[in-house]
């Protein structure tokens, strides 16, 4: 009976506990199924910038910020880039970005040069974007995949 009662109360509690934070809705990219974006995935660190980690319910997606909004999202299996003279492209610890920052504060940046291609969305009005690129998971995640092809002018941005 003890038994009983006490796996009910942990039920209980694993319920009340999932119950305070919401899962981020998101949806997975065309090769979200690709065993690199795996490598990517586990890879993801707990924290980003300040920024804990939330639930997705997405294949090979991480999502950063709190209950009240989303400051960064990290999706694998995004449409490889082609050469462009539209977006910057920035070099950051050795991984070059495509940088779409038309939709300010929030920025948009995809691996260029690897295949799958990584994108990761940033709130900058909330966290930096370049701390955001040079975390250690995220590099370790994005490093996983070979990069076949590199910006040819790429602009260098602090580490």
């Amino acid at each position: 009976m003890l038994r009983r009662f006490a796996l009910i109360c942990c039920a209980v509690s694993l319920l009340v506990l999932t119950g305070c934070s919401t899962t981020v809705a998101l949806t997975p990219a065309p090769d979200a199924n690709n065993p690199l974006c795996a490598e990517v995935s586990v890879r993801l660190p707990k924290s980003v910038a300040e920024q804990d980690r939330r639930w997705t319910d997405a294949q090979a997606t991480g999502a950063y910020g709190t209950d009240a909004g989303t400051s960064v999202i990290v999706t694998c299996g995004v449409k490889v880039p082609g050469p462009t003279a539209e977006l910057q492209c920035v070099t950051l610890e050795g991984i070059d970005w495509l940088v779409d920052d038309s939709e300010a504060p929030r920025m948009r940046m995809t691996t260029y040069g690897r295949d799958p291609a990584v994108q990761v969305f940033v709130d900058t009005s909330v966290v930096s974007a370049n701390r955001v690129l040079a975390n250690s998971g995220i590099v370790s995640g994005v490093r996983m995949i070979p990069a076949t092809s590199a910006c040819t002018a790429p602009d260098e941005l602090p580490e």
